[in-house]
């Protein structure tokens, strides 16, 4: 893995330790000589985790649209801003660039996020691994309802497999390196030309 997309908030949420687990898990993937990609803001966790990666050396690639630029301000001294005109068009260029995505708490937008790339991951969009961070259990309650989901067999199990989810950064990484995607569902192999 040479370039990891991170989805996080823009804000900075009600506890200190969401905004030192960005910067840390930055700090991190610039030891690890990974590349950062994120949305390019200066607020929050968002700008945390690009300020870990900078303070460690490391290359940060911002993605903002233009219309966010007016809230979100970018956060200067990163190696690259990509400016788009849309958030799916910043989604679309953060997974062209990125080996993997890795999503740490956030909120709707950030659930956004991870909600397209493991959709794109199960209809064969892409093959890269698609992680949650569960810092200190903080999608405990989302993991729980995909499971009952699994359950209600509206998610498949081979599906629900595809999402790697650890508290442990180690651990998450190791487990994004031996990430295998599942083969494609006969229906889209036989649409698919």
């Amino acid at each position: 893995m040479k370039s990891l997309s991170v989805f996080c908030a823009s804000s900075d949420g009600n506890k200190a330790i969401f905004k030192e687990v960005a910067f840390q898990l930055g700090l991190r993937l610039a030891k690890e000589n990974i590349q950062v990609v994120y949305g390019g803001g200066s607020l929050g966790s968002m700008g945390a985790v690009a300020r870990g990666a900078i303070s460690g050396g490391g290359k940060v690639i911002g993605v903002m649209p233009h219309f966010l630029n007016r809230k979100e301000v970018a956060l200067e001294g990163v190696t690259e801003m990509i400016y788009v005109e849309s958030m799916h068009e910043r989604k679309h260029t953060m997974n062209e660039l990125s080996d993997g995505s890795i999503t740490i708490p956030g909120g709707f937008g950030t659930l956004e996020e991870f909600f397209e790339m493991i959709t794109w991951g199960q209809l064969g969009l892409h093959k890269k691994p698609t992680a949650i961070y569960n810092y200190h259990g903080f999608y405990n309650n989302l993991l729980a309802h995909l499971k009952s989901m699994v359950e209600f067999e509206l998610i498949k199990e081979d599906h629900m497999d595809m999402l790697i989810a650890e508290d442990n950064i180690d651990n998450l990484l190791q487990s994004m390196r031996n990430f295998t995607p599942p083969p494609l569902p006969h229906w889209l192999k036989t649409n698919q030309t």
